[in-house]
């Protein structure tokens, strides 16, 4: 009889339009997963239910019974209580207060622990990808926000309740274009896809951009990564300066991030980077010289992320080993 059965570790990610549940093996190799769309007009209630059948279904589909799971890692977006595992806020999905910690501990009799979901990306990416066996890695995620995270030796880095690493709201441009976050000049409201989205359709209202405006029209709902990349292929000059632009601004906010964490690898992330991977390499590489110390930006690594929509499930399956290991 084996007295140490193989656990396998359950990697949840809440963000972006779709939740994605992966069952690992004790290698992480992905052994069964399932995806459900988000909907944002559905309670909290309704949508904890949803999070739970996803997790079984990827449980069914990798034939695990729920006695044999180590642990279950979310990555979350929002504000969240992270030792109490409670999403606290949760505005694209109208959530608020939700112990999603307790929730699943009980309904799958095993640990769960709540973090970012880009911190979980961020992890992802230094275990599994780009930022392998690196000291720090500090990881940017440009999306419908501006994500960023780091991990310090071989720990992510938080606050005493809270996720830090807001590099999207660092202030770029002082009484410059209005956050969501109701601030104005962060970074986010001109490099984030959002912003970049509507800078572009302007464009094609204007008749700068022919070919996005022949692809996806004015609607900001339709012009998403890859009708960006693809406008950009086509020729819409004004689009890549608009993408450009964006990028720079990234790039001088990661150099003043690197003056004060002096990472030895930068992890680029997110829908618009692998859509254009070259663009924004070559323009946060640049721009991020203007603002970081010499001898500290010698000494970085920039790099794309390479685990993909992986980083987040991988990233939160491997942290909620890791906790367990650190609690056993």
């Amino acid at each position: 009889m084996n007295k140490n059965p193989e656990k396998f570790w359950i990697g949840f990610d809440l963000g972006g339009t779709k939740m994605l549940a992966t069952v690992f093996n004790h290698k992480f190799q992905c052994q069964g997963r399932a995806r459900k769309k988000t909907r944002g007009n559905e309670g909290a209630e309704a949508g904890v239910q949803r999070i739970i059948d996803t997790i079984r279904a990827a449980l069914e589909e990798a034939d695990v019974q729920i006695s044999q799971l180590g642990g279950i890692g979310v990555g979350c977006p929002g504000p969240l209580d992270l030792d109490n595992g409670i999403l606290l806020e949760a505005p694209n999905l109208g959530w608020d207060n939700v112990e999603l910690k307790r929730i699943l501990e009980t309904e799958f009799d095993c640990p769960a622990v709540i973090s970012n979901d880009v911190d979980a990306g961020v992890y992802g990416e230094y275990r599994f990808g780009a930022g392998r066996n690196a000291r720090c890695v500090f990881g940017v995620f440009p999306g419908t926000g501006i994500g960023g995270g780091c991990v310090y030796n071989g720990n992510i880095m938080r606050g005493q309740i809270h996720s830090c690493m807001e590099i999207g709201h660092i202030n770029v441009i002082p009484n410059g274009p209005r956050c969501g976050c109701g601030r104005y000049g962060c970074l986010e409201a001109v490099a984030s896809r959002m912003a970049i989205s509507a800078a572009a359709a302007q464009a094609a209202y204007r008749g700068d951009a022919p070919h996005l405006l022949k692809l996806a029209g004015t609607d900001l709902s339709n012009i998403r990564s890859g009708a960006l990349s693809e406008s950009v292929q086509q020729g819409d000059q004004a689009v890549e300066c608009i993408l450009r632009h964006a990028a720079r601004h990234i790039g001088l906010a990661i150099g003043s991030v690197i003056n004060l964490l002096a990472p030895d690898v930068v992890v680029l992330g997110g829908g618009l980077v692998e859509a254009l991977p070259n663009l924004f390499l070559e323009e946060i590489r640049d721009s991020a010289k203007e603002t970081g110390l010499d001898n500290l930006i010698h000494s970085v690594n920039v790099h794309t992320a390479e685990l993909g929509g992986d980083a987040a499930v991988m990233g939160a399956a491997s942290w909620a080993r890791e906790i367990a290991g650190q609690q056993s």
